[in-house]
C-alpha cells in the first residue's frame, strides 16, 4: 500500500468515527506536501504501517501505554491547580498500548528531520543519546513532573520567552469566524462544563490548528469572565490510528484520559475527556511550544534530555514498566536508537517525496 492509498484508507475509516471537514483536510494535504517535518506530524497512521516492518526488532520490545504520535513539537506548557507553570507532552490523541521503543524512535526521528532543516543545531547521534539518557534517568528516578517554578530555570527561560503576548493572543482568537453550522450539543455541554462558572454568555468559533488532527471539528467557546476573556476548546476524538493499522479486531476505546491520569504528571485541571471530545483551556501560557519560537541560543542537548525524561513520565504509568524497560535497554546496542530513527526517517522521506510528486501532478496547469 502506497502513501496515497494509505491516506485514503485511513480517512475513510476516520470518517466513520467523526465528522471530517473537507476544507481543513485539504489544508492538511497541502501541508503534507510542503515539508517532511509537517508530513511526519500529519501521518502517524502511515508510521504505524511502516514501523513493524522497518523496525522489526524494536517492535518486539516491552509494551506500555505509549503516546504514539510523539515528536519534538508535541510539548507545551500549562498551569497546574496551584497556578504554577508546567512543561510536558501536549497531545495524547493517538495513545495506545505499544512497544516503549516507538515513542523513543519517533521522537528521535523527528529530531533527525529537525536537524536536517536547521530547526535543531546538534549532531543526530548526540540528539539520540540525549533523549536516551533523559529517558533512562526518568525511569531510574521513578519519574518527576517538570514544574518550571523550581528546578528547571533553564527550561523556564527557554519557553517563557515565547509565551504569547496576551493582547495579540486574544485578538487572534477574537478574529476566528463564528461557527456557521450546527454545533453538536455534546460539544457545547463539554465546553460549558469546563467554563470557570455556569451561565456565561459565550461565542462558538471554528479553529484550525494542529496537523495530525487537522480536518477534525474544533469548537472554541470564547467568553468574558470577571473583566477578561476565557476560552475553552472541544476537539473531536476518534480511536487511535493504531486501531486502523492493526490486523484483526482490537479495542477502539479512547485512552486519552487514562494516559493523563496514569502518568507521573502535574495535571492541567482544565484538560478533560468528555465523551468523544477532549476539552481544554486555551490561554497564552497554555499551548504547544514550537522550536522556531524558542530563543536561538539554547542548550539543545538539555532540551532533548528533558523530552526523554518526560517520555519516561508517561511510560511509568504502566505498572512494572521501569524494570522491564531498563532490562531491555541494557541488551540493546549502543547506537540502536540512532539507527532505528535513521531507518524510519528514510522510509518517511520516501513517502513524502511520493506524496509531493502526486500532489504536483494533480495541480491544474497554468493558463
Amino acid at each position: 500500500m502506497n502513501i496515497a492509498k494509505a491516506t485514503y484508507g485511513y480517512e475513510t475509516w476516520l470518517a466513520k468515527h467523526l465528522t471530517l471537514l473537507p476544507a481543513d483536510l485539504k489544508r492538511k494535504h497541502q501541508a503534507m506536501a510542503e515539508d517532511v517535518f509537517f508530513f511526519l506530524r500529519a501521518t502517524f497512521y502511515r508510521w504505524m504501517q511502516l514501523w513493524p516492518k522497518v523496525c522489526a526488532n524494536e517492535a518486539r520490545a516491552p509494551r506500555v501505554l505509549a503516546v504514539g504520535d510523539l515528536h519534538v513539537e508535541n510539548f507545551g506548557t500549562w498551569r497546574d491547580i496551584e497556578g504554577r507553570l508546567v512543561w510536558g507532552i501536549n497531545d495524547f490523541d493517538e495513545v495506545y498500548e505499544l512497544p516503549y521503543t516507538i515513542d523513543l524512535v519517533r521522537l528521535a526521528a523527528s529530531a533527525h528531520i529537525a536537524i536536517r532543516q536547521s530547526r535543531l543545531r546538534i549532531a543526530a547521534k548526540d540528539a539520540c543519546q540525549a533523549i536516551l539518557i533523559g529517558y533512562k534517568r526518568g525511569l531510574e528516578r521513578g519519574g518527576l513532573p517538570i514544574v518550571l517554578a523550581d528546578e528547571h530555570q533553564w527550561l523556564h527561560h527557554m519557553v517563557t520567552g515565547v509565551l504569547r503576548d496576551p493582547i495579540q493572543y486574544w485578538k487572534k482568537l477574537d478574529s476566528l469566524p463564528t461557527s456557521k453550522g450546527r454545533v453538536p450539543k455534546s460539544a457545547r455541554r463539554a465546553i460549558e462544563r469546563l467554563m470557570p462558572e455556569p451561565g456565561l454568555d459565550y461565542r462558538v468559533a471554528h479553529r484550525v490548528a494542529g496537523l495530525g488532527s487537522l480536518g477534525r471539528q474544533r469548537f472554541v467557546g470564547i467568553a468574558l469572565c470577571h473583566g477578561g476573556r476565557v476560552a475553552r476548546e472541544a476537539k473531536a476524538l476518534a480511536p487511535s490510528a493504531c486501531v486502523w493499522a492493526c490486523v484483526g479486531k482490537v479495542s477502539e476505546r479512547i485512552r486519552y484520559q487514562e494516559a493523563l491520569d496514569r502518568s507521573v504528571r502535574d495535571m492541567d485541571p482544565f484538560v478533560r475527556l468528555r465523551g468523544s471530545w477532549i476539552v481544554r483551556r486555551l490561554a497564552p501560557d497554555c499551548s504547544r511550544v514550537e522550536l522556531s519560537s524558542m530563543p536561538k541560543e539554547r542548550d539543545e542537548s538539555k532540551l532533548l534530555h528533558a523530552m526523554g525524561f518526560e517520555t519516561a513520565n508517561v511510560h511509568l504509568g504502566t505498572r512494572g514498566a521501569a524494570k522491564l524497560i531498563l532490562a531491555d535497554l541494557g541488551k540493546r546496542p549502543i547506537n540502536w536508537l540512532h539507527e532505528a530513527a535513521t531507518a524510519m526517517v528514510k522510509a518517511t522521506t520516501a513517502d513524502w517525496r511520493e506524496w509531493r510528486a502526486s500532489t504536483r501532478r494533480k495541480r491544474p496547469a497554468k493558463a
